[in-house]
């Protein structure tokens, strides 16, 4: 799923194409895209671009008669620039918002077509899409603390959640919790003041180090290559492979369809995370440390 980094790239790229343009239409493949009625989604038809918004992991475009479109992407939706009226082909094309100077489209892979287009009026309609998590960059630490110690949960789940916390999902979260050197697992009571002091730095540190990255590499171009696995990411996505500090291979904990990844010794005192998929059927077979972990390793 795009998080804070990605939409911020995303809506820089809007802005740059779109500020100030006139919707001529919406075209659209997906039924079940559009989830209002009210107000009707012509409504902003001949109207110019005049905000833009992140709401959480939610892009809002707005127009001069205060109407906004709010897309959620969720995991597969991906947003793309294409010349004015191009073709809607394939079933990953959802919709097309057609402007003077081009196309913006939204497709989706997967069948499971996830992603949602909604139409709202003004502030009340936009707070209804506003999940209510802190803003890290404009919150203090102190309010950074309140929301981690609002619940007792483990920091996994804190820092993904979006009524705690604005914009992070499973891969940033996963690399924010390595450079602060805290297991996924630790619970938000058990932190003290340091730790939150230092935890708030490092989600700071690892969204602007990977917005700058994602915009040096989108360049004047529209971002194309939206994805949450990339090559030089410290531990998401990297199960196996060295981590880049201490050359510890990454471990994991999955779960549904999701999957955490840490560095044992960066993060957890050398100890392996039970790992929900292996650990119940291994049992007293599972390595409980990097030591134990290293011996089942061939040769």
């Amino acid at each position: 799923m795009p998080e804070l980094p990605d939409i911020t790239v995303y809506i820089e790229a809007l802005e740059a194409r779109i500020a100030g343009q006139p919707l001529n239409a919406v075209r659209r493949n997906s039924p079940f895209l559009l989830r209002t009625v009210a107000p009707a989604l012509d409504a902003a038809h001949g109207h110019k671009v005049t905000g833009f918004r992140r709401l959480g992991k939610r892009i809002a475009i707005g127009f001069d008669n205060d109407i906004w479109c709010v897309l959620h992407l969720m995991i597969a939706g991906r947003l793309h620039w294409k010349d004015a009226g191009a073709s809607l082909n394939g079933k990953a094309a959802l919709a097309a918002f057609d402007f003077p100077n081009g196309s913006l489209t939204l497709t989706e892979a997967g069948s499971k077509k996830r992603a949602s287009l909604h139409v709202v009026e003004g502030e009340t309609g936009l707070a209804e899409h506003e999940p209510g998590g802190l803003d890290v960059y404009t919150g203090t630490t102190a309010e950074f603390a309140e929301r981690l110690r609002a619940g007792n949960h483990t920091l996994k789940r804190a820092l993904t959640d979006p009524r705690l916390l604005s914009g992070i999902g499973n891969a940033y979260s996963d690399e924010i919790l390595h450079a602060a050197k805290l297991s996924p697992v630790t619970l938000t009571s058990k932190l003290t003041d340091a730790d939150i002091a230092g935890l708030h730095d490092a989600v700071k540190s690892t969204l602007t180090l990977w917005t700058e990255s994602l915009r040096k590499q989108a360049g004047a171009d529209f971002p194309d290559k939206v994805t949450a696995f990339r090559d030089d990411m410290a531990a998401h996505g990297k199960y196996g492979q060295p981590c880049p500090v201490c050359a510890t291979p990454i471990q994991r904990i999955r779960y549904a369809t999701n999957e955490t990844n840490y560095c044992p010794t960066c993060q957890t005192g050398g100890k392996v995370l039970a790992d929900r998929a292996l650990s119940r059927l291994l049992k007293k077979d599972w390595p409980r440390s990097v030591e134990e972990l290293e011996k089942l390793r061939p040769g």
